[in-house]
């Protein structure tokens, strides 16, 4: 792939998560609010938090890519958001993200999303964005419904942390059915 897009909106830039972000990651995913319904149990070390930067530095380079940006507000790493399993014979991939509770409610991820998904859709030549998430996720789905994502169905069980089994549900999007933004992009 090429060089990282950084990508910038409004209020925000889109970068490469870096090392020295790992304490901002930590602190988001080690808040149980946070990860509810992530997909994941909370971080607990510093170390997990670096192992993690790895392996979204790692997602450009594998045989199905992804890119993973760290979005960064007056400074401060506030999440993450990436789009992942690049099928290029399909046009398709998903979308997962994550945002710091003091963070919700301000509308930056969804500016976020925004570029990311134009950028996808542009930049990947993407025809279809999914993103599974789970059923009493309200606000994500809110989310995903105001960025014109359709619900599909639900994958029963397909999700496992909290020790148990978790349903999730599909969501996806389109490429005729995206209304574009313009982000800018860098690098």
């Amino acid at each position: 792939m090429t060089p990282f897009p950084v990508l910038h909106t409004e209020r925000l830039c889109l970068r490469e998560l870096i090392a020295s972000d790992a304490a901002s990651l930590l602190e988001i995913y080690r808040n149980a609010e946070a990860m509810r319904w992530f997909g994941v149990d909370p971080m607990t070390e510093l170390s997990q938090a670096q192992a993690l930067i790895d392996t979204f530095s790692q997602w450009r380079a594998q045989a199905n890519p992804g890119t993973r940006w760290g979005l960064e507000h007056e400074g401060k790493l506030l999440g993450s958001c990436g789009l992942y399993k690049w099928n290029r014979a399909w046009n398709s991939c998903s979308l997962a993200c994550e945002l710091a509770p003091s963070a919700w409610g301000k509308g930056l991820m969804s500016e976020a999303l925004r570029a990311v998904l134009g950028w996808g859709f542009a930049q990947m030549q993407l025809h279809r964005i999914e993103a599974l998430v789970h059923p009493q996720n309200l606000a994500s789905q809110a989310l995903l419904n105001r960025l014109g994502f359709t619900a599909e169905g639900v994958l029963r069980d397909a999700g496992f942390w909290g020790g148990s089994y978790q349903d999730l549900q599909v969501f996806s999007l389109l490429s005729h059915e995206y209304e574009p933004a313009s982000p800018q992009v860098s690098g």
